[in-house]
């Protein structure tokens, strides 16, 4: 019972969130001071797409995920996939790495932080947990229509003490909107600025 409330306490909550800080930002020299900071753009991933569909769709989810954890912007990895595959398989495949992105993200700051969120902001910060409690499913949705795979989102999810099945759920709903109309929106200003785009696109 006593371990049970030390684990609730503001002191445990905040050596959790400090642990999630302190390993994203070691992912982040990692990246930095190896140089993959330089390698990673769309056109790595463009070509590593049409060096071979298969190992190009592998690398591109693990470096996806690494990117969310790192806070790299999701637009790298969506041009590099429109340009390679066209927008339909292009948003299809960053669906999928997107997909695979955001469960990373989920369990691998979840064990290290937990529920630390909770407990946090006051009756504002009640009120949103309240009403992610309530609904779910609903509340991932509407975050992943308006923010997608935005990495603070998806850390703060996994920090927030929802269900993973509603996590999971909200976001294979959520993202599949936005990542069409960015598809079709970069498609469509790739061919205004005649940059070289497959035939299947």
């Amino acid at each position: 019972m006593g371990a049970r409330r030390d684990q609730n306490s503001p002191m445990h909550r905040h050596r959790r969130l400090l642990g999630v800080v302190s390993v994203l930002a070691l992912l982040w020299a990692v990246f930095r001071v190896t140089g993959l900071a330089e390698r990673v753009d769309p056109q790595m991933l463009h070509d590593a797409f049409e060096r071979h569909r298969v190992s190009g769709l592998l690398l591109f989810t693990a470096l996806f995920a690494l990117g969310n954890l790192i806070q790299l912007p999701g637009w790298i990895f969506l041009t590099a996939a429109v340009a390679a595959l066209g927008q339909w398989w292009g948003g299809l495949a960053t669906y999928l790495a997107a997909s695979v992105s955001c469960v990373v993200t989920f369990w691998s700051v979840r064990g290290i932080g937990g529920n630390a969120l909770r407990g946090f902001g006051g009756r504002g910060a009640a009120r949103l947990f309240a009403r992610l409690d309530a609904h779910p499913v609903q509340s991932v949705l509407l975050l992943r229509l308006m923010f997608q795979t935005l990495p603070a989102l998806n850390i703060a999810l996994a920090l927030s003490g929802v269900r993973f099945g509603s996590y999971l759920l909200g976001t294979l709903l959520g993202l599949p909107l936005p990542i069409a109309l960015y598809s079709v929106f970069f498609h469509a200003l790739a061919r205004w600025l005649h940059w070289p785009l497959p035939g299947a696109g």
